[in-house]
């Protein structure tokens, strides 16, 4: 049995169970689980031990090992990615939305415009009106068999002037896209003759399946403009409430800006247990991420077999990375409310709403596949059972 096999059912105040959230958010809080894209695996053993010296140690005096943590990022990116950083380079913040929002702030005026391809994770909208800035949808279309940048689209609003800033998500959230070289490349020129700062979100970076290889918009050259967000272990470790966030350029004026305004907010001031997590994560962490990539290769392996042949309704383009599912129920020819009927309250299944992701998507759901695969099957064959009913 894999260690991802095992369901814990650890007391907790986690987000996705808690009876108030589902009732707001899915109406009901009689489902499973599956909406938040969180883990419900343990987190690799050297983690829990190092959280384990800090706690018996007793002592929480100030403390800074950030500059061990940053090189640690470093590390973790030449081995994996072979992205030689800087690690002076990095500037930290509480998380990879903090990091968007500061971004949108220091580089960006009120009103700008920020292009982001949809359907996108939807906290990417809040980040862009709380800021006073404005979306600039630019959807992603099918094309064969797969999710692609619409170029044309791109470059037209380009040619506006009014887009500062491309919010990119590699790999995409909830799609599973996981933008090959040529696509980046083109969407670097692109921006680089408009003069636009292309935004990268690499939080799901490690979490790329056998038939697809990620590349950092750090990976390319003439992107001394552009910025990655690519140091948060949140996703990969399963440390949503323990990590933070790493902003990384190579532009003196942009790290000069940002700096100064994280700075002036106390943004950066990390917490001990985040940061010796964090530490043990990216340098003992390698085998564990290994290891979770292959088993969620082999749960969207099933899936696929399944929808095959027992659901063909239901349409899954298969991801190229991140442990989310982007499921299309159009086929179905009913409503958004009977969709949710269907799959809530009959099915019992707990699914992130399409509609929160672009409002062209109502009749799809997100379905966080990062459980164990017996979790994740009994979903499944509730929702047929829901169906066939």
């Amino acid at each position: 049995m894999s260690i991802f096999d095992i369901e814990h059912n650890v007391e907790n105040h986690f987000v996705k169970n808690n009876p108030k959230y589902l009732k707001m958010v899915l109406g009901t809080d009689d489902v499973m689980p599956l909406w938040i894209a969180d883990m419900d695996f343990k987190v690799a053993p050297p983690i829990t031990e190092a959280l384990k010296d800090i706690v018996e140690r007793g002592v929480y005096a100030y403390e800074d090992i950030s500059p061990q943590v940053k090189e640690a990022i470093a590390n973790w990116n030449l081995k994996r990615h072979g992205l030689e950083l800087n690690p002076n380079n990095f500037i930290q913040v509480n998380g990879v939305l903090t990091a968007i929002a500061v971004i949108l702030r220091a580089l960006t005026e009120e009103g700008d415009g920020i292009m982001i391809q949809t359907p996108v994770y939807h906290q990417f909208y809040t980040a862009i009106k709380t800021s006073n800035r404005t979306v600039v949808e630019n959807p992603l279309k099918i094309e064969n068999g797969h999710y692609a940048f619409d170029f044309e689209n791109i470059e037209e609003q380009l040619k506006t002037g009014n887009t500062k800033v491309i919010l990119l998500c590699n790999p995409h959230n909830p799609v599973g896209r996981v933008w090959n070289r040529e696509e980046l490349q083109k969407l670097v020129d692109l921006a680089n003759i408009y003069n636009v700062i292309i935004v990268s979100d690499e939080v799901h970076s490690e979490i790329v399946f056998s038939n697809s290889k990620f590349h950092s918009i750090l990976s390319f050259e003439n992107t001394q403009n552009h910025i990655a967000v690519l140091g948060s272990p949140a996703k990969t470790f399963g440390m949503q409430s323990i990590a933070n966030g790493y902003i990384y350029t190579e532009n003196k004026a942009q790290f000069e800006t940002i700096n100064s305004l994280v700075t002036s907010m106390y943004l950066n001031q990390g917490g001990a247990l985040s940061a010796y997590a964090i530490l043990a994560a990216y340098t003992h962490g390698h085998d564990w991420v290994d290891a979770l990539v292959v088993y969620l290769e082999k749960t969207v392996d099933w899936i696929e077999m399944f929808l095959k042949t027992e659901l063909p309704q239901v349409r899954m383009i298969r991801p190229e990375g991140t442990y989310q599912i982007w499921l299309d129920f159009s086929a179905l020819n009913i409503s958004e409310r009977e969709l949710k009927d269907l799959v809530f309250n009959k099915a019992k299944v707990g699914l992130a709403l399409g509609l929160t992701f672009g409002a062209d998507y109502q009749l799809f759901m997100r379905m966080n596949i990062a459980s164990p695969l017996s979790k994740i099957q009994r979903a499944f064959q509730q929702l047929k059972a829901a169906m066939d009913s």
